[in-house]
């Protein structure tokens, strides 16, 4: 009688190993079959939607003003001149305050969302002068360094056709 329990033992202990044997067969086909069906099916990408937003740069020999906005112009995102980072008046225009106020505005654009910027950048115009200041190209650098990808670069500088007449009067201004 005790031999009789030692061979069901036995072939008990037979059955389960077979039976591991075939979850371990069983759970390798099915991760195949797992890994077949991600090969067959490839993974969709969902497209980020890209955000742009137009970066409006008015740089006079004066001060530097960086001005985000939507692509309709209508809504202000962030808004920033470089007389907000600097001390004195004589370096409002300089390419350091430009820098700090590009950054300002990079850091508040971002956490609304905005990819992209198209540029517009505008000097004085009209009868001053039609040369941007010194700040407008750093202000350009730091927003491209800010992780935004660029779009059109515009100069929209103000340049009448008609020869509108410089202040000061017909004999100019006497000092």
């Amino acid at each position: 009688m005790s031999e009789a329990k030692t061979e069901s033992v036995i072939e008990t202990e037979d059955v389960v190993v077979q039976n591991d044997a075939n979850v371990v067969d069983t759970e390798t086909k099915t991760v195949e079959s797992t890994e077949e069906k991600i090969e067959e099916k490839p993974m969709m990408k969902t497209k980020v939607q890209d955000k742009w937003g137009i970066a409006h740069i008015y740089s006079s020999y004066n001060n530097t003003i960086i001005h985000i906005t939507d692509l309709t112009g209508g809504e202000t995102v962030a808004i920033s001149s470089g007389g907000h980072h600097v001390n004195a008046d004589r370096y409002q225009s300089s390419p350091f305050a430009a820098m700090k106020a590009a950054n300002v505005v990079v850091e508040s654009a971002k956490t609304k969302g905005f990819t992209g910027l198209h540029i517009r950048v505008r000097a004085v115009g009209g009868v001053g002068s039609r040369v941007p200041g010194p700040g407008a190209q750093a202000a350009i650098r730091a927003l491209a360094r800010g992780g935004f990808r660029i779009g059109k670069i515009d100069d929209v500088t103000p340049i009448p056709h008609d020869t509108t007449r410089k202040k000061g009067g017909k004999r100019g201004r006497r000092v």
